[in-house]
């Protein structure tokens, strides 16, 4: 036998196994690579064993390629062989996202019209620069917030005339329910940056109910029979809506708190929670997950989880009952795989900045494949968080109808932890 064909024995082999199979099995090599950078990463997980990258008959690709985000999405280019059927993508990355840039900052969204799959819930990133104001305004939708970067002062009026005023800052969220009037102002050197995120796919974020806007479009006459002061008091309302704007700090906080309480007092329930000052919902070996829904925060309707998975770990593979989960990659690298009803499978990989939609009930999960800390959050149009983990079903249910499905044995039963891991592993 020549030296040539004891590499192709080794590069195929007897059962058939083709390379990709060899490289979908060899987990602890991926894991090996997973401290590049992303780039070299996706070169090192297209190697064959002869050191060279995909080069067999049916994976070499004659036409134009686009190798830089090729390179971001490893597992679209040579999928696993667990991959079927013609499972939608299920990511949106808000880089493609247009951006609408204002003299105090800029906002970009994602929503059904642009991420067909986001039925029910769409997303807006927002910077302010210090002083930049997003200006006055409601909107039917519920507005969940994640400060992903700086400090803000928020304002709201609920439908009693209670006021609520306070500074957030990177990691602290906030909920304005639907039709309550607020605004966000930058704070600091450098200002701010957020993720805004709503329970309804086709909201707009340019198309909200600004202050300026209304007034501009009442007449002046209307406006003083209002306020009972004469029309000149509105000479300066401005032509156009404002939206973004830059303007001086305000006040300090305790002097603005005293303002806005002195009539009515503060809302009963603040709008905003504080995640620093809130122990992990569950701490593992692999990560940690903190679980904001209306059992800690009343005033929301949308729940939530902020997920942190250390490198190797997983955010084990379960589903959600209850509601669709849009998810939002704050720092890190991640892969994601998700089942549909049908025999239908397809694995993504993600980044930060990008967005993530599973229908309700489709299983899934979430691997972090860098060499730091992943960060994610679950978001849901739903006041209660639920989910249910696949280790959590099999643990629960007669060991010897499990094994007759699966061919496990039941000794591997017995172990499975009786409690979510969530995260694993779990020690």
């Amino acid at each position: 036998m020549t030296e040539k064909d004891n590499e192709k024995d080794k590069l195929i082999s007897t059962d058939g196994v083709s390379r990709r199979s060899f490289l979908g099995k060899t987990s602890a090599a991926l894991a090996a690579v997973a401290s590049l950078p992303i780039l070299a990463a996706a070169q090192q997980q297209t190697k064959d064993l002869s050191g060279d990258t995909h080069t067999g008959v049916n994976e070499r690709e004659l036409g134009p390629k686009n190798p830089a985000l090729e390179a971001q999405e490893p597992d679209s280019v040579y999928p696993p062989e667990t991959d079927a059927g013609g499972q939608p993508p299920f990511k949106y990355p808000f880089a493609m996202a247009h951006k609408r840039i204002e003299a105090g900052g800029w906002t970009r969204q994602v929503t059904v019209r642009d991420f067909p799959l986001s039925k029910k819930m769409a997303g807006v990133e927002m910077r302010l620069i210090s002083g930049g104001v997003r200006e006055l305004h409601w909107h039917l939708s519920a507005e969940w917030a994640y400060m992903t970067a700086g400090s803000a002062r928020i304002t709201a009026v609920d439908q009693k005339g209670r006021a609520f005023v306070d500074d957030v800052k990177e990691g602290d969220l906030w909920l304005f329910p639907g039709g309550v009037p607020h605004s966000i102002q930058g704070l600091g050197e450098d200002g701010c940056q957020f993720l805004l995120v709503f329970s309804d796919g086709n909201f707009n974020e340019f198309e909200t109910f600004l202050l300026t806007d209304w007034l501009h479009h009442t007449p002046k006459e209307v406006l003083a029979k209002n306020f009972n002061v004469p029309q000149s008091t509105f000479d300066n309302v401005p032509p156009r809506e404002r939206f973004i704007f830059p303007t001086q700090l305000p006040r300090p906080l305790a002097e603005e708190k005293k303002q806005v309480y002195e009539a009515n007092g503060p809302v009963p329930n603040t709008f905003a929670f504080f995640t620093d000052k809130m122990q992990p919902t569950k701490v593992t070996a692999g990560g940690s997950v903190k679980i904001v829904d209306r059992n800690n925060f009343p005033p929301t309707d949308i729940a939530a989880a902020i997920v942190t998975v250390r490198p190797g770990g997983m955010r084990e593979m379960h589903w959600h009952p209850n509601a669709d989960e849009w998810q939002y990659y704050v720092k890190g690298t991640a892969r994601m795989t998700v089942f549909s009803a049908g025999g239908h499978a397809r694995t993504m990989d993600f980044h930060p900045g990008d967005v993530g939609y599973i229908d309700q009930s489709l299983p899934h999960y979430i691997e972090n494949i860098g060499d730091t800390d992943l960060l994610f959050l679950e978001v849901f149009p739903t006041p209660e968080y639920q989910d249910i983990s696949l280790g959590e079903w099999l643990a629960h249910t007669p060991s010897r109808l499990v094994n007759e499905h699966i061919g496990t044995g039941e000794d591997f039963l017995a172990k499975i932890s009786r409690t979510e891991v969530v995260i694993v592993p779990e020690k």
